[in-house]
């Protein structure tokens, strides 16, 4: 069992990770798990944990914080009558589905190929927070029938190969589906909830090597304690800063600052 030395460090790093994530989350409207996945890595590995499942652990415990701040999340929207329910029922089961696709594909992948896929989905996430234009049109509503019987797990398999719940992906597709943006962020959270519950079942039931101290499964309890108290407390400083400025500009920043993570990925990936 570890000692409290080798804890210490640990936390005091998740510490800083979920005040940050909780922030950004709060002022860009962007998901914590885009952040908490690299901040993971890069916190683990420099503690001395380069298990060959470490991005595993790093996914598995984005997804189960998100169980518990997209279920906030989509109550406090509801209670706005935000949540779009027609399109989330309909798009539930395929991206559950997709959820469980993902964890399968994730078990069967050591962490520098899921380094790669992280690396270049991220950079598609950023190019669309820095560049992206809110007139951007696939089309007048979201689709039914065969395009959501495609683009719904394809939803939910993207999203667990990144560790992250709706909003990175969610957001972006019901906007170019004409979705209203406080609509698609409300309906995004429950995207969340259908991504993270299956994955983390699956994650829970994962063995992995390597992994840092106290995890069960691929799920690491301390992140997960200490990124959701963190969260809770920071995401309102986040909310508040946005309606007390501009948030776009930063968005742009943002952007920059997740392509050079995404790069940096990359060059793990590579073994560089």
């Amino acid at each position: 069992m570890p000692g409290l030395a080798e804890l210490m460090p640990m936390l005091a790093l998740l510490l800083a990770i979920g005040a940050f994530a909780g922030v950004i989350a709060g002022l860009l409207g962007v998901g914590g798990g885009i952040i908490l996945v690299p901040a993971f890595f890069f916190a683990f590995s420099g503690l001395g944990y380069h298990g060959p499942d470490l991005m595993q652990v790093c996914l598995a415990t984005s997804l189960a914080t998100i169980i518990v701040t997209s279920i906030r999340s989509v109550l406090a929207h509801n209670r706005k009558g935000a949540v779009d329910w027609a399109i989330l029922k309909g798009w539930a089961p395929g991206i559950a589905i997709g959820a469980v696709l993902g964890v399968l594909a994730v078990a069967q992948l050591r962490t520098p190929a899921l380094q790669a896929i992280f690396g270049c989905l991220a950079l598609v996430v950023a190019f669309y927070l820095g560049l992206g234009r809110s007139e951007w049109r696939l089309g007048p509503a979201m689709p039914i029938g065969a395009g959501r019987a495609v683009l719904s797990p394809l939803v939910g398999f993207l999203s667990v190969l990144m560790g992250i719940g709706g909003g990175s992906f969610g957001v972006p597709l019901m906007s170019l589906y004409a979705t209203p943006i406080h609509r698609a962020v409300a309906t995004a959270a429950g995207f969340g909830v259908v991504i993270a519950v299956p994955s983390v079942a699956g994650f829970l039931l994962t063995q992995v090597d390597g992994a840092p101290p106290y995890t069960i499964g691929a799920v690491n309890l301390p992140a997960f304690v200490v990124i959701i108290a963190m969260t809770l407390i920071t995401t309102p400083w986040g909310v508040r800063l946005a309606h007390a400025m501009d948030p776009k500009p930063l968005k742009r920043v943002f952007a920059v600052f997740l392509a050079l993570v995404a790069v940096n990925m990359l060059r793990k990936a590579a073994g560089w």
